[in-house]
This record gives C-alpha cells, structure tokens and sequence, in this order.
C-alpha cells in the first residue's frame, strides 16, 4: 500500500541529503513532489522519479525570497492540482564562531534560511493547504534545537526558533486540519555535516569516527532515516499527531 497515494508534497532544499531522500521514498509512496532548490540538481532527481514512474518537478527558487516562494508554490499547486504536504528542509550550518565574535551579516544569512524561509514557506502553502481541506507540514529541526552543543551559535538558535514556530503554527492551524511537526535528527554524514568537519580541520574518517561514538546506537545516521519519520508525519497513519517532535538520533539526546 502506498503510504501518501494522490497527495502532493513541496520539499525545500529537495535536491541533496535529507531532501532528496525524502523526495524519492515520498514519491515511492505515491506523492507527487515539488523539489524546491538553488541547486540545479533537483532537476535531474525530478527527471529520475519520473522516469521510474513517479510525478514530480524541480522550481528552482531561494526560499529566502517571498515572492520566489509565493511563485513556487502557486506553480506546484498549478502543475498537480493541489498541495497537501510541505517539509520544510533547506538549511545551512554557517560559521562556527562565538557569539562575542560573530558577525550580524553572519546571523541573519543563517537565521534567513534555517528560520525564516520556515516562515515563509509556510505562509504560503497555508492557501493551498486550506483549499485541500487540510495538510501536514514537517520542519526539520535538529538535535541543537533541543540541547546545546557549544558551537554554531545562530545555527542553535535557528533550530530551536523552528522546534517552537512548529508548536505554534500546530494550535493556529489545528482548526484548518493541517498538521506540524518537527523532525529532530542527530548526525548524518550529509554535505552539511562534511562542511562542519572541515571547517573544524578535522579529517572526515576521524570525524565520523567521532561522531559515531556520541550515539548510543553506535554510528551516524543515513539520510533515509529521517526521510522516513517524515512519510509518516506526512501520512494519514500520523493523522492525531500535530505540536510534536520526533526525534531520530540513535539515542544522542536520550542522556
């Protein structure tokens, strides 16, 4: 059985990591998928869910542009005939420098789109989600919207702006039957989590290495993992759940 026959889903940052596994396991149960991205590569992933059958379509957009997101949504909504999932995955990590040292240029180019392209995103999928009669938007999160981890101060703060936007947005919305939870992922070895490593000088086998062993479940985690939790949240299994965080990180925050 298909998990999400006959509903369309918009997915940002839809080319890479997180966003491209949940573009493909989303579109293998049955959704058609609005690949939301800078990268041009979401076309080509566009071009490979269809040819195996499935429906779906790249918008090339910044979704820290209001009237880019506007238009990509209005233009899914235009392609499939409707919208009823939305997740919220774009992200960046930015500078690991202290507080005391960063720059506000820094803050805001992270803060725009970790936070506010949640925002904006979900403001304008909100119309179409309504005309639907209802919907599911999932925010990815993060651990480090939950704890501290003593580094990447506007990343931290991003995160858990999006870990309270999506309770918020969970009773405002509960009324037009739309849905929003969190995904809260440990480490997974995406081009983000390179990028970190690097930018710490650290070798990436040492790195994993290390990483691996701040999980209980001993290793890092795949991009399917998450790409999973969010089928589920998206799914009509997951149709009394709404203000929650679920969080898949082989037992990193469970001490």
């Amino acid at each position: 059985m298909k998990r999400l026959e006959n509903k369309v889903a918009v997915i940002t940052g839809g080319s890479n990591g997180f966003g491209e596994a949940t573009s493909l396991r989303m579109a293998e149960h049955g959704a058609a998928i609005g690949i939301l991205d800078m990268d041009s590569k979401g076309a080509e992933l566009a071009h490979r869910i269809e040819a195996g059958g499935g429906r779906a379509m790249f918008v090339q957009v910044d979704v820290t542009d209001e009237a880019q997101v506007r238009d990509a949504m209005q233009a899914v909504e235009q392609r499939f005939g409707r919208l009823d999932i939305l997740v919220n995955n774009a992200g960046i990590e930015g500078e690991n420098t202290p507080t005391d040292q960063l720059s506000l240029a820094e803050w805001n180019r992270v803060m725009n789109v970790d936070a506010t392209s949640v925002f904006l995103c979900t403001k304008h999928v909100i119309p179409a989600m309504r005309r639907a009669g209802g919907g599911s938007v999932v925010n990815i999160s993060s651990i480090y919207g939950l704890v501290g981890g003593g580094d990447i101060p506007p990343y931290h703060a991003a995160k858990g702006a999006v870990r309270l936007m999506t309770k918020n947005d969970a009773l405002i919305y509960a009324p037009d039957k739309i849905r929003f939870n969190s995904i809260h992922p440990g480490f997974v070895f995406t081009a983000l989590v390179k990028r970190y490593a690097n930018n710490a000088g650290m070798e990436l086998d040492k790195a994993k290495a290390a990483l691996d062993a701040l999980h209980p479940l001993h290793g890092t985690g795949d991009p399917d993992d998450i790409a999973w939790g969010a089928v589920y949240l998206a799914s009509d299994e997951a149709r009394w759940v709404t203000g929650s965080e679920l969080v898949i990180d082989g037992g990193y925050t469970a001490r």
